[in-house]
């Protein structure tokens, strides 16, 4: 029998039981919200109201938003109203010198302008935690799903010495695409208890929320399945590599990220675009270098059994369980399942033999929850926690 799931989006985050006191006990941090009225700024602006350690001090937006009360400027789209602790501040344009008194900054920017903005904000020192996807294949930036490769914020200082000039407090921490979060939790949980994956097929069903406001005309997706979405089967088959590989140290003594390359794993992704609001559905087979591979069971129970660190460490928006397995034959499914635990973590099902690789299954994913600004929050809550963040 699988964990109660629910309906409905949980009144209040469950908090990991291990939560660090002394951080609660601590003045709040101050961070600011870049894009804060899209639909990613939105979900940072409803998780930070009521988060125990970040206080919202400044929002940023378009010009045409600039110098707007929030209420005014942001057509807003979540299920819970404007939190008053954001309704009346003043908008500001998207420039470090609105955002000086903030430690962190989380950036729900449109990629289209979030370049040239982020990199701004970390020549300013400021500690950058983005969704967009203009930094994820930089060489010194971490790409980085809170519940699988936090160590890899490891290689800050050496983004922030190859600096020009260098910094000493800013930097740029990326999250993963929201289809790639959900696949490689579970892959870094059977590689934690098997060794290394070498093959992996995905097919997702991504929700029309991935696409953004508007998003998908309705024409386009009532009645239908879109079987492409642009470079979304690209971005799995690399993020993959780059969150589940290591860090090694080349022959100048430069750190690099090893893209999985000293056990290569093959991966090939199919992506369609379903009429789903949110949460992405992935069917997901792997072949494992072990031989034989774990039988269905043991998977189960290692998918059960994971752990990550940032939920051992107590960073407070991490789900109390990481991964929940389902065994009814039908689960998981996002209208039961996408919510449970505020969408922090996610649900496999349907673990079963593979007659081409050796397992398959089904896992579901909130993806704008850990697909999105759950995992820009948790990463920089790991930050604070390990000093990354000063």
């Amino acid at each position: 029998m699988s964990t109660i799931s629910q309906s409905h989006p949980s009144p209040s985050k469950i908090i990991a039981p291990n939560a660090p006191q002394p951080q609660d006990s601590k003045p709040k941090i101050k961070v600011g919200v870049l894009g804060a009225t899209g639909t990613v700024g939105q979900r940072f602006i409803v998780l930070l109201s009521t988060h125990p350690w970040f206080v919202i001090d400044s929002l940023g937006a378009s010009a045409r938003s600039a110098g707007k009360s929030y209420k005014d400027a942001v057509k807003w789209k979540q299920v819970t109203p404007i939190p008053s602790v954001t309704a009346n501040l003043i908008v500001k344009e998207c420039l470090p010198e609105h955002f000086s008194d903030c430690q962190i900054v989380f950036s729900g920017l449109d990629a289209d302008v979030a370049g040239d903005i982020e990199g701004a904000f970390r020549a300013a020192n400021l500690a950058v935690f983005s969704n967009a996807k203009n930094y994820r294949r930089d060489p010194n930036v971490p790409l980085i799903v809170p519940l699988v490769n936090p160590s890899h914020l490891s290689i800050i200082p050496q983004q922030q010495s190859l600096h020009s000039p260098p910094l000493t407090k800013g930097f740029i921490v990326t999250n993963a695409n929201c289809s790639t979060t959900g696949c490689v939790i579970p892959l870094a949980a059977l590689e934690k208890a098997f060794g290394p994956l070498e093959s992996l097929i995905v097919t997702t069903m991504q929700a029309i929320s991935g696409a953004g406001y508007p998003g998908v005309p309705s024409l386009d997706i009532l009645d239908n399945i879109v079987p492409h979405i642009g470079g979304e089967e690209e971005k799995i088959e690399w993020e993959t590599l780059k969150i589940l590989g290591g860090i090694t140290e080349k022959e100048d003594g430069l750190k690099a990220f090893d893209m999985h390359s000293s056990k290569p794993l093959r991966v090939s992704a199919s992506c369609n675009r379903v009429p789903v609001i949110d949460g992405h559905t992935e069917c997901v087979s792997v072949r494992f270098a072990r031989r034989p591979p774990p039988s269905p069971q043991q998977v189960r129970e290692a998918l059960a059994a994971y752990t990550p660190d940032a939920q051992t460490l107590g960073c407070p928006s991490a789900p109390r369980k990481t991964i929940v397995v389902h065994e009814e034959p039908d689960r998981p499914q996002p209208r039961l399942d996408r919510y449970f635990q505020d969408g922090a973590g996610v649900s496999v099902g349907r673990v079963r033999q593979c007659q081409v690789l050796d397992i398959k299954f089904v896992v579901l994913a909130n993806n704008v929850s850990i697909g999105a600004a759950t995992s820009s929050l948790i990463n920089a809550e790991f930050a604070v926690l390990k000093g990354v963040v000063q």
